[in-house]
């Protein structure tokens, strides 16, 4: 049987006493980064075989793991934080499982999506987990772009090395909305930065953001839905007049 176990994303005493039980009943664990999760094992006292699973060998090490599934093993799957599958490995594996019918549970646990919502102050009514921004300027601006007309709060993965760019490129595409960078979630220097693309850029310039970053985008106020569909009703009459032919427009004039 396959267990998608989640682990902390920061603080160690947020692991489950299930997720121990599980760790140390099963026959192998597979983990992101095995010198990572050395330690974790280690501070818990648990012991077991280690294999490594991540971006890089998951094909190859997905054959080996559901070979081991078939003969009866159980598997503990982990990351280096929070639960497999987002933005992390393990979609691959789970899906070879449900493939072939083989059992699996998922042990829920720390999220740092769930984290920073919550932390953030932004509505949790609807949300929009995007996984990391893209490393390319164009892409990522597209992705900031369609954040700025959603409704629901949006969150990004980001990175310390480019939240400057990240925020430059906010100030300019929506520089009136209000952002959350969510930083060191659960550890000693957590933090929440609230403010516009402008407020947060001068302090990141200033003080240089480190650690695991969740970068949130507040939904679109009421005032700015009725402002957009303002301006899409007037698209779409000036698209409207200007597909008429001039039959139809003597008509429409006549009426």
């Amino acid at each position: 049987m396959l267990f998608l176990v989640a682990t902390p994303i920061g603080n160690l005493g947020d692991i489950s006493a299930r997720a121990l039980e599980i760790l140390r009943d099963v026959d192998l664990i597979a983990a992101e980064d095995t010198r990572h999760s050395s330690n974790l094992l280690r501070h818990f006292q648990i012991q077991k075989p280690l294999v490594s699973y991540h971006e890089h060998n998951e094909a190859r090490r997905t054959a080996e793991l559901i070979a081991s599934l078939e003969a009866g093993k159980k598997i503990a799957l982990i990351t280096d934080a929070g639960l497999p599958s987002i933005s992390d490995p393990g979609n691959r594996l789970l899906e070879a499982c449900i493939e072939r019918g083989l059992p699996y549970s998922v042990i829920p646990g720390a999220s740092a999506v769930l984290t920073a919502l919550v932390g953030s102050g932004f509505s949790t009514e609807r949300f929009c987990f995007c996984g990391f921004l893209p490393v390319k300027s164009g892409q990522r601006e597209r992705e900031l772009l369609e954040a700025s007309l959603r409704s629901e709060t949006t969150l990004f993965f980001e990175s310390p090395h480019r939240l400057l760019k990240t925020l430059e490129a906010a100030t300019r595409l929506l520089p009136e909305r209000f952002l959350c960078v969510a930083r060191e979630l659960t550890k000693q220097f957590e933090e929440y930065r609230r403010g516009t693309p402008a407020d947060l850029l001068t302090h990141y310039t200033a003080t240089p953001a480190r650690g695991e970053i969740v970068l949130l985008v507040a939904g679109r106020t009421a005032k700015e839905s009725k402002v957009l569909a303002r301006e899409a009703r007037k698209r779409e009459r000036h698209t409207s007049k200007y597909n008429k032919g001039p039959r139809e427009e003597r008509d429409a004039d006549e009426a």
